[in-house]
């Protein structure tokens, strides 16, 4: 197997790999809500939300074409050499400069939800490739008209969008029901719920796989493998099918740190604050993927969540969370694309194949590291819906019955 190649197969690994952490990373977009008010199971949530994320990826490939074209400004995009190589990179250099970024995407990804915070999955990719674009070829690297337009300004706009959507609703919908009874309302809104959460599922497919399958394209395209104008048109099945696959079992698996951040840590929330939250976000991610924006799902559904709590008088909303998460979000480009650029000089330090599997290895290990320090404070189906205690310390083992609950809000109660 030449130099190339196994870089190429690598880097197919690892986007698979990013594709994987993305679905256990955004599952709570979907399915936070629902668990959190018990209109389904925790493993039925993201079980149902799996097939659908499947479904969904097959059904556009519109933000698949905008990943190949409108961040990194390596391949001619139209004309007849679209798809050549720009500024005499080799395809070696190209293949480098994705890979480094996925490695940033996937770290960032990681110690986000380690933490447990619902930070971007598509930020954190695009951060790590304009990191690396940046290190190997300059700001000539990036299309920075891409970014803005579809990237940054959706940034800004869609969680903003997202509450006072959700807000309208949660108040429309508290009106409108305001003389039925609260155990008649919960019920009948735990039905629309399970719609809802479904539609976000299938919509977060149609976005956020295709994300992943742009990044292989582009590095199919810089190696010969495919042809640039062949992408608007549909990719290789194999490229659908493995990136559908790999979103499908990591969203199965279920980030239950995130959904647990998103169900209870933001809001208390009830079953018609759930049903406007989920139909505003499947709302809001549809249409940016028909037009081709790559939308960040996490904070459309995070925005939703918070405007859901601001739409019901008297609801609980914890800022101190908010903060935390609009702090994730702000740094998620710069961190994830610091990484992208320090792993694309050390793959070019050490020589392109040695520097490849360095780079590769260095991933692998702080995975596992970071997988380790999760397993300390396990959040898992069984105790991602106990209360949130907003001043237990970090490190302390998660409270999964009222009597844990006492004792880190009060040890000397129990002592």
């Amino acid at each position: 197997m030449s130099g190339e190649m196994l870089i190429l197969v690598l880097l197919v690994i690892t986007a698979l790999g990013f594709d994987f952490t993305n679905g256990f990373h955004d599952t709570g977009n979907a399915m936070a809500t629902s668990i959190a008010t018990g209109a389904l199971k925790p493993k039925v949530a993201v079980g149902l939300s799996a097939i659908l994320n499947l479904v969904g990826a097959f059904l556009s490939v519109e933000v698949a074409a905008t990943i190949t074209k409108d961040v990194l400004e390596i391949q001619q995009t139209s004309g007849p050499d679209a798809g050549e190589l720009v500024g005499g990179l080799s395809a070696t250099t190209a293949l480098l400069i994705i890979f480094a970024g996925l490695i940033g995407g996937i770290l960032w990804n990681l110690f986000t939800w380690l933490f447990g915070l619902p930070s971007s999955s598509s930020h954190a990719l695009f951060g790590g490739l304009i990191g690396s674009g940046l290190a190997a070829v300059g700001v000539g690297g990036i299309n920075w008209s891409g970014i803005t337009s579809k990237v940054l300004i959706p940034a800004l706009l869609a969680p903003l969008i997202a509450c006072l959507v959700a807000g309208c609703g949660t108040w429309l919908v508290f009106k409108i029901t305001r003389k039925i009874a609260d155990s008649d309302k919960e019920g009948g809104f735990r039905y629309g719920q399970i719609a809802t959460a479904s539609l976000v599922s299938l919509a977060h497919g149609t976005g956020d796989a295709q994300k992943t399958m742009g990044v292989i394209a582009m590095a199919l395209i810089a190696t010969g493998h495919l042809e640039a104008s062949s992408v608007s048109h549909g990719l290789p099945f194999w490229v659908v099918f493995s990136c559908a696959a790999a979103i499908a079992i990591g969203t199965y698996l279920g980030g239950w740190r995130i959904i647990r951040t998103l169900g209870k840590g933001l809001v208390e929330i009830t079953s018609p604050q759930g049903m406007a939250a989920e139909a505003s976000s499947a709302a809001i991610i549809l249409t940016s993927s028909a037009a081709g924006m790559a939308l960040s799902t996490t904070q459309v559904a995070t925005g939703s969540i918070l405007g859901s709590g601001l739409g019901r008088k008297g609801a609980q909303v914890r800022w101190s969370v908010a903060g935390r998460m609009a702090v994730a979000w702000v740094t998620t480009l710069p961190a994830a694309g610091a990484v992208g650029a320090i792993c694309y000089f050390l793959a070019h330090l050490l020589g392109d194949v040695t520097g490849a599997l360095l780079i590769f290895g260095l991933l692998v290990t702080a995975a596992a590291y970071m997988y380790w320090r999760a397993q300390q404070n396990k959040v898992d189906s069984e105790n991602v819906n106990a209360d949130w205690v907003e001043e237990a310390e970090p490190g302390l083992p998660l409270p999964t019955t009222p009597a844990e609950i006492i004792e880190q809000r009060d040890p000397e109660r129990t002592a």
